[in-house]
């Protein structure tokens, strides 16, 4: 780790915190070193430190957990403040682009997917029953998160599959849905997908993903 050399600068802080994570050495889900520990290894006041991680806060890549520590919660503030804005986004547009993402992810993944693609399909596809069966709301929709990310990572588009992954717990938020819905499609999908139809495959895609479309007014 590089040590910032002008103690008095929050931004080069700020730029060595974000270094750190944006070359993997934090990832989503690590908790930062001790405040002591930070402020040796960088060279840097406490003051310092501090600032430089409420800016960090602010801006979505740091979440500060009181008793805790210090968390890693994204890597990209981009993807932040797009989660952010497709949050406060209406379901209508939302279910927009998610079809677009889809519509682009799926047919991909049904002719480049390997076994170990379906195996990770499989398993959420698994666990995404499981949590139906029990009614398990959180855990359904863990699984669900992880079966669709397993469709984009099957697409071998690593540019998809970063555009996928910083959009699809902010999707799942803001569209909601049942435990248990969808389970024959998601099936039929995970088929489609693993004998290489890329037709079949969208088309359920796209209805799985019809089925999030809020109701429209009633007639008149």
């Amino acid at each position: 780790m590089l040590k910032v050399n002008r103690v008095s600068t929050v931004d080069a802080v700020i730029d060595a915190i974000r270094t750190q994570i944006s070359e993997g050495e934090w990832v989503p889900g690590d908790r930062l070193p001790s405040e002591a520990e930070l402020t040796k290894t960088l060279g840097i006041s406490r003051a310092s430190l501090r600032e430089a991680t409420r800016a960090l806060v602010h801006a979505g890549l740091l979440a500060v957990r009181q008793g805790d520590g210090t968390y890693v919660v994204a890597v990209d503030e981009a993807a932040v403040t797009l989660s952010r804005k497709i949050t406060n986004s209406k379901s209508s547009e939302v279910v927009e682009v998610r079809r677009g993402l889809d519509a682009a992810a799926v047919p991909l993944a049904a002719v480049r997917r390997t076994e170990a693609d379906l195996t990770a399909m499989r398993e959420a596809l698994d666990d995404r029953n499981r949590h139906a069966e029990a009614g398990d709301p959180d855990g359904f929709v863990e699984a669900d998160l992880r079966f669709h990310m397993a469709v984009a990572q099957a697409s071998h588009n690593e540019l998809l599959i970063d555009f996928y992954a910083s959009l699809n717990v902010p999707f799942r938020k803001s569209l909601g849905g049942a435990v248990g819905q969808g389970t024959r499609e998601h099936e039929a999908l995970y088929r489609a997908i693993e004998r290489h139809d890329t037709e079949a495959a969208t088309e359920l895609a796209l209805a799985i993903v019809a089925r999030m479309e809020p109701p429209g007014p009633p007639e008149t």
